[in-house]
């Protein structure tokens, strides 16, 4: 059993207050490394966002200790950056030797040949990983629904959705088993799950992580990105993992900032557009009013605050869909000949959906992108430097509202879930969502800002300043 003190540790410290007392030695991995498996042991199966536990973190644990007791801690960049640190990430990313599921039982028995580049970075931190994350099925859910495996909950109330499709990624951070997490977005399934949950969830630019050695779901759209408590976790874990590999072709080359150093604490000068139409059209009341009040808190930190029109948005969602669904269906085409009785009946449908979808339409939707995307910057970005909207224009829902069977009102909710996010792929946007306070059912709520592209830093530094000023009150355990 593990002490007082590395328990408390899981609640009170972020990732870099948990870097901080690990070099300094006011604990002791072994020690933080044994609560965090116990607590994954527990949330598995109170809240089944663990999918396997990795007894094996305790060899890591002691050699970060070792390391640690050595001097190691002085090192610099990426090092010793996160050693000794528990994490966890989306059953996604390939381990060496470790099963690996993708939320699925289609991909039974399955172990990878390798790491995946940001396993690999991760470990080169010296982060130790503690197990294998839940997830909707082949990332196919944005609610954290999983006939396979079980449906994962809330951190706040299990009777709520845990959101998807990373829904164990922003469990286990919220619920303080890990520091942070990786997770997967390609229609806001990294930043649904921290809105519900009441984390930070980055959806960076298309290109800025490299996705060597993950699960494909939409290559022309995913992205890989971070969960944790804190806008500057992020900004640390994104430090780590960002740059191209060399591998996957897509990754940009552009130089990684130095993310943490645009934590500057205030927002002078910094313009955030309130968008007239789409995004706040079905926005409940208490959400537009918490949005209300997360902008006149950044407008008191320096921020300023204009009105913008955002055109062909819709048609930017649609087209989102027709890409997303017509390379998952392609994906899948193998499998679902061959062991299309091992998917769940609603996942099985969902990878189906691109069949449908004829090739000019998708080709099309292809070459629509980039202009798009420039007509998007040039009228958007023009007039301000951050765009802000609810991450979730709803109130988080509750699981049996959003299970199989549950009605009409389902395709509602499910559709609501992505209006705010799903536009921001297709474009390829970096977008990140904050905590703005809870809902009338004491559940998070989240407000989402996006840039221009590989612009985290600025995105960061604004999360940054309104948790902050808002401080989201402390999750019953």
């Amino acid at each position: 059993m593990t002490g007082p003190v590395a328990n408390a540790a899981l609640d009170t410290l972020d990732l870099q207050g948990a870097v901080a007392a690990l070099r300094e030695r006011r604990i002791r991995a072994q020690d933080l490394i044994e609560a965090s498996l116990e607590r994954a042991k527990a949330l598995a199966m109170s809240h089944r966002c663990f999918l396997s536990i990795d007894e094996s973190a305790r060899e890591a644990a002691a050699a970060a200790d070792a390391a640690l007791d050595e001097g190691v801690h002085a090192a610099t960049a990426r090092g010793a950056a996160l050693l000794g640190v528990p994490l966890a990430h989306k059953d996604m990313f390939d381990r060496r030797g470790e099963l690996l599921r993708y939320g699925s039982r289609v991909r039974e028995g399955h172990r990878a040949a390798g790491d995946a580049t940001v396993i690999e970075r991760m470990s080169a931190a010296g982060a130790v990983t503690v197990g294998a994350l839940n997830m909707a099925e082949f990332a196919l859910g944005a609610t954290g629904h999983n006939a396979a495996f079980g449906d994962c909950c809330n951190a706040w109330n299990p009777a709520y959705i845990s959101g998807g499709s990373s829904s164990g990624s922003g469990v286990a951070v919220a619920a303080g088993a890990v520091f942070a997490s990786l997770g997967s977005d390609t229609g806001g399934s990294v930043r649904i799950p921290a809105s519900v949950n009441g984390v930070v969830g980055l959806k960076p630019t298309y290109g800025r992580i490299p996705r060597t050695g993950s699960m494909k779901l939409s290559p022309s759209v995913d992205v890989i990105g971070p969960i944790a408590r804190t806008a500057a976790d992020v900004a640390l874990l994104l430090g780590v993992v960002a740059g191209a590999d060399g591998q996957d072709t897509q990754a940009s080359r552009l130089p990684v900032d130095d993310y943490r150093a645009a934590l500057v604490g205030h927002l002078e000068g910094v313009r955030i557009g309130i968008p007239r139409n789409y995004f706040f059209d079905v926005a409940s009341e208490e959400i537009g009013a918490a949005m209300q009040v997360a902008l006149a808190a950044l407008e008191r930190s320096g921020a300023i605050l204009v009105d913008v029109e955002v055109s062909d948005v819709e048609v930017m969602a649609e087209l989102s869909r027709a890409v997303v669904y017509a390379e998952a269906s392609a994906l899948h085409a193998p499998w679902l000949r061959e062991r299309a009785a091992r998917y769940s009946p609603q996942v099985r449908v969902r990878a189906s959906t691109g069949f449908a979808i004829p090739a000019p339409l998708y080709l099309e939707a292809l070459q629509l992108r980039l202009p798009l995307l420039e007509r998007f910057v040039n009228e958007v970005f023009a007039r301000c430097d951050v765009l802000h909207t609810p991450t979730l224009p709803i109130p988080v829902p509750r699981r049996d509202e959003t299970d199989v069977g549950a009605g009409q009102s389902l395709w509602t909710i499910l559709a609501r879930l992505v209006h705010c996010t799903a536009p921001f792929n297709y474009l390829g946007l970096p977008a990140v969502t904050v905590p703005a306070g809870l809902d009338h059912n004491g559940l998070p709520m989240g407000a989402q800002y996006v840039a221009r592209p590989f612009a985290e830093a600025l995105l960061l530094r604004v999360a940054d300043v309104q948790q902050r000023v808002m401080p989201l009150p402390t999750r019953s355990a």
